[in-house]
Parts: structure tokens; sequence; C-alpha cells
């Protein structure tokens, strides 16, 4: 993998191939490995080498791909920063990273200009690659060199800092289109609207330059006739969308073009309200799990397997073997919820390891935190973060399972349930809830509603009313920022 740009076949014996839209301009391959190489060189001359780390602070764009590229050339590690974070966050990431180099743009100058001052970094933006014609040397790289350093979303406590290597990534998108583009990789056009900062979005850029596909950036804010356009007028055939993000498409009624083939919706446990709306109006999805830790995905079912079985994330799309335990770590039986483990040895996509932690490679499985089972086909069901059960007079309550019965409700458009500390009961649970526009319901109708379908202990004390849920940049809902607006 030393030689990332040239080291496909179809770059020399396609170069006229479309590899890069954007809503103003497209690149064939040939001109993105020209800008990559153009931008490595540039990035050679400010001493950025292999091991070096380099932070970047963008919103997506063709410039932002081009980078991606030119890093994995250099042997050189990308710190994709989260453009929705505050100041203070992201000192705490930088600080943690210690990049040797900063790109901001115009549009992130003001914090990227007090981020330099602070970590003493040399300040770039995308402007300054604009002039550099000659040769870097490239590196001798390994295929565990520290390709990318991305941050946990931060939803259980500070983030980490997961070191993914390069044949983490690479074998990512290889499995991933053995399993979403068996037939015809080559033909296949994905549109990205998910932020290069996020795994989901970045596993989308090795995962088409890896089959020779083309890839379609999308620019701005997230507007559902803006997608809807955009699939129609590419053709598109496969996006990446989390719930948050389907569910806005629906509720706004646009249309899909018969070219897609595949919807990859993960990042957050869809309802089961919009899996049904989803496949009653024939969209093709392929529900996947996966993390941070794993370079993107883990499980995914495709879109007829998943018709007949609403709700499972299906098998590894790899190697991987999984194991659901109990908190003995004991295997559980099929259809018995406990923690969703991976086995280190079987998993070519798992992380080597947290930024300043030991790597992960001599111990034997990777505790996900995540709760679910396995049912009778092998096919993973997930429940919930460990760290959102709540435990109320010794019985347990997946807020999963209660937010599903909210959803039920006609006035409820959207739900989060906690757990709050209680004196008696050690936990209760609590709702927060948005209603839906031109709707009415009361807490007494919401309880009255949730009487029907739940035991006594499972449900909501106390329910409070919102305009909008606390999200993470990938769609997730920040659960501690929830139980903190019920004091």
């Amino acid at each position: 993998m030393t030689d990332w740009l040239n080291s496909l076949g179809y770059v020399r014996e396609a170069p006229g191939k479309p590899a890069l839209i954007t809503p103003s301009k497209m690149w064939t391959y040939e001109e993105l490995v020209d800008k990559a190489f153009t931008m490595a060189a540039r990035l050679a001359a400010w001493d950025v080498k292999a091991g070096s780390r380099v932070a970047v602070l963008s919103p997506n764009s063709a410039q932002y791909v081009f980078l991606i590229h030119a890093l994995l050339e250099l042997g050189a590690t990308l710190i994709p920063l989260n453009t929705r974070l505050t100041l203070d966050e992201l000192k705490y990431q930088v600080q943690t990273a210690r990049p040797t180099l900063l790109i901001d743009t115009p549009e992130t100058e003001t914090r990227g200009k007090t981020l330099y001052r602070d970590i003493n970094t040399r300040p770039v933006d995308f402007n300054g690659f604009r002039s550099a014609h000659f040769d870097p040397i490239m590196p001798e790289t390994t295929d565990e060199s520290i390709a990318a350093i991305l941050f946990t979303s931060g939803t259980t406590g500070q983030p980490k800092g997961v070191r993914l290597t390069r044949s983490n990534l690479w074998l990512n998108a290889l499995w991933s289109n053995r399993k979403l583009s068996a037939e015809t990789p080559e033909t296949d056009r994905w549109l990205l609207t998910l932020p290069l900062y996020h795994v989901g979005g970045l596993s989308i850029v090795y995962r088409t330059f890896l089959a020779g596909q083309t890839l379609v950036l999308y620019e701005g804010g997230f507007d559902p006739q803006r997608v809807s356009d955009a699939l129609h007028q590419h053709q598109i055939t496969h996006v990446s969308l989390v719930p948050t993000q389907l569910y806005r498409m629906l509720e706004a009624g646009v249309s899909f073009p018969s070219s897609l083939r595949i919807i990859l919706l993960g990042g957050a446990a869809a309802s089961p309200d919009l899996l049904k709306r989803a496949f009653d109006a024939g969209l093709p999805v392929a529900p996947t799990y996966g993390m941070t830790e794993t370079a993107s995905q883990i499980t995914t079912m495709l879109p007829d397997a998943a018709r007949r079985k609403p709700g499972s994330v299906g098998k590894p799309i790899s190697q991987t073997r999984l194991r659901v335990v109990a908190e003995d770590n004991s295997t559980l039986p099929a259809n018995q919820i406990g923690e969703i483990v991976i086995q280190t040895s079987s998993s070519d996509t798992l992380m080597l390891g947290y930024l300043d932690q030991p790597d992960i490679t001599d111990e034997d499985e990777f505790h996900t935190g995540d709760l679910g089972d396995l049912d009778d086909d092998g096919d993973l069901w997930i429940v919930q973060r460990r760290s959102d059960l709540i435990i109320s007079g010794g019985e347990n309550v997946y807020p999963a399972e209660v937010e599903n019965v909210l959803y039920t409700h006609p006035a409820i458009a959207d739900a989060c349930v906690v757990g709050l500390a209680d004196a008696e009961w050690g936990q209760i649970v609590a709702a927060a809830l948005i209603i839906k526009p031109d709707a009415h319901a009361t807490a007494d109708e919401i309880d009255a509603h949730c009487q029907q379908h739940l035991a006594g202990y499972k449900r909501p004390r106390r329910i409070i009313f919102v305009d909008a849920l606390p999200q993470t940049a990938s769609g997730k809902v920040i659960r501690r920022e929830v139980a903190a607006m019920f004091a």
C-alpha cells in the first residue's frame, strides 16, 4: 500500500472515468490523482511525512477528499475534527491528538486561529495547496500505519481517539463493497451526505476509490429536497443515511429514483415505525450496525432480508465473530439479551486501540458496550447502549422498548427515554417528547397510552415536552443532555 494513488488498476486503465462530482464540478480519476499528488507535494514541503498528524476542521468539500488521498499517499495520519463542536470541545481533541498541522477553511478559521495559538500548530487553509508541482518522495509505509484518528461521539463521557490503521480502513471498504456492490461494483454511484469527520462518511471515500466507483459529494446542510434532487440527477445507486435523515425525507414526501439499490441505514437505532414506513414506500433499506472502533460497518442486512425480518441488522460483513455475553462473560443462548463482544483475532477491521492507551491486539475480545441478541439464524438485533440501561427496583428497563411504545402514540414525533436517580427505586423512567405539528397530547394521555402496553415499572414517571432533542453530528441523541433537561 505504499503507493495508494496508483495501486489500483482502473486508475491507469480508466483515467477518464468520473471519480468525484460536486454540485459545481466533476473530476476524473486522472484529475483526482493529480490533485492528490499536488496536495501531497505541498504537505511534504511543510515537512508532513509518514507518522505526521494532520487535523482538519472543514465541512465536506472536494479539497477535503483530495486531502484524504494525499495523506494516505504520504503515510500521514488524518484527524478529522467535528465542525459542530464548540471551541472548548475542539481544544480537548487537538490537545489530546497533538497534530503537527491543522487545516481550516473560511467557515472555520475563527476557531482555527484560536486552536493554532493554543497548540502551537502551523496555520494552514486549503488555499495554501494551490502551488506545488514537484514530486514528493513517498515514504515506505505498512498496512499497520495509523491512517486516521477519529474521536468517538462522546455519548458516554469524554471522546476517545480511535486509532485506525490503513489495513482497517482498506479491509472495511473491501468487505463493504463485497456486501453492498456484489454485482457490478464499478458502475455504482454513491451519494455522500454524511460528514467526512464521521467514520460513516469517511469510509465511503475509501470504498468508492477501492472499487473505481463515482463519489457524488453533497455539500451544505441536509435538505430532503436537495438530497432527492441529487439522487435523481446523478442516478445514484447507493446512499448512507442516519435514521433522522430518512425520517425527514419521508416526512417531506420527496421521491427516490429507481436507480437506488441501497439505503445504508445506521449511526443510530431505527424505530420500527420508521422501518415500516420505509418498506411500505418500497425503499431498499439495508439496516447496519457499526462503530468508529471497527472502521464503520460490522453487520449489515440487505433490503430483501430486512423486509422479512425488520429490525435486525444481519450478520457480520466480514469474518468477524460476535458473541452475546452475560455479566460474567459467559455466552448467552440465542434470543437472550446481553453485551455484544467481538473476537479480536477474527476482526481485521477492529482498531489498533485508543489514543494514548495500549494496543488491543493482545486482548481476546473487544467489549462494544452495546446490548443486543443473536436470533436462531445468527442475525444480530441491537437493543441499547449498555450505559443507557435503566434499572428500576431491580428490574431492567431498555429505553428503546419504551420509546417504541411511545412512537405508536399518534401525537408523538420523537422521543427519548432516560433513567433519573431516585432514592426509593434507584432509577425511575423519564421521557422527553416532541409533539407533531398541529397535534396535542397531555402527560396524562401519554401515561394512559403507556399503561396499555408497558409493565408498571417501565412506564415513564416523568414526562416533559420539548421542541428538539440534543444530538451528535451523526444523528445520535445525547441521552446525558436529555437527562439534564429534567433538572
